[in-house]
């Protein structure tokens, strides 16, 4: 760790972290809602998923909180924002696009919020970069989570606007800019910009099943042990595709 990473330093990336967590509600409570409103089968099952993933991730925000090791609060004006957000989402003056289309910022900004604790994190040293890592599985899937509610809110604008069905192939579409973030070594990590090495990749990944394994062995829940290992199965499954395929 650099020697200019100091208390002060520390405490503004646990807030972040706090942020984080905050909004990781707010998403689910969001989520929970359209469920209920929705009345296109197709998108209420991508939005459940959707909710599955976020509900497993704030138990994943949970364990790099712990790790990290330094308690944050989230920022005032954070939770400002979420109280407003809360009050813009009961509103039934507001269609089911335009909440959509208010919770896809959401999710944009939770995912730049995870990338710059992630870049951050490779800049200050490798004791942090551990202890954040599995917060990039909760980058990628929001990043991917991106990819699904434009691809939601194209059906509904399309609807509000012709009141006629969008033209075939759109989840073909989504489907493929999904698969195409994941790149040659999956949902592990977001590279740098300078690309890190291979090796250092596969370490983090071994570093990464380490933690899911504690959490499988140390968890009560019947679902967040079934959560953990879908999370550690997918990963293994990406990891072994790399090696073979790079090493």
């Amino acid at each position: 760790m650099g020697s200019t990473f100091n208390d002060t330093k520390r405490l503004s990336i646990a807030t972040k972290l706090a942020d984080m967590k905050a909004l990781q509600n707010l998403l689910i409570n969001n989520e929970q809602q359209f469920i209920q409103d929705c009345t296109d089968d197709d998108i209420r099952e991508r939005l459940q998923d959707m909710l599955e993933d976020d509900r497993k991730n704030l138990g994943v925000l949970d364990t790099v909180i712990v790790q990290y090791g330094v308690k944050g609060e989230p920022k005032a004006t954070t939770s400002k924002i979420i109280e407003s957000v809360k009050k813009l989402m009961s509103r039934s003056s507001l269609t089911f696009f335009e909440k959509v289309q208010e919770h896809e910022l959401l999710k944009h900004k939770q995912t730049m919020a995870g990338l710059l604790i992630h870049k951050a994190a490779l800049v200050v040293g490798a004791d942090i970069e551990a202890a954040i890592t599995p917060l990039n599985t909760v980058n990628f899937e929001n990043r991917a989570h991106q990819e699904q509610l434009k691809g939601i809110l194209e059906i509904l604008g399309i609807r509000e606007l012709t009141g006629l069905e969008p033209k075939q192939g759109l989840w073909a579409r989504v489907q493929d800019a999904i698969a195409a973030l994941a790149g040659v070594v999956g949902s592990v990590v977001t590279r740098t910009d300078d690309e890190m090495s291979i090796r250092n990749l596969l370490l983090m990944d071994h570093t990464k099943a380490d933690i899911l394994f504690r959490e499988i062995l140390s968890a009560n829940d019947p679902q967040k042990i079934q959560e953990y290992f879908g999370q550690l199965y997918k990963d293994i499954k990406v990891h072994g595709t790399a090696e073979e395929q790079v090493i």
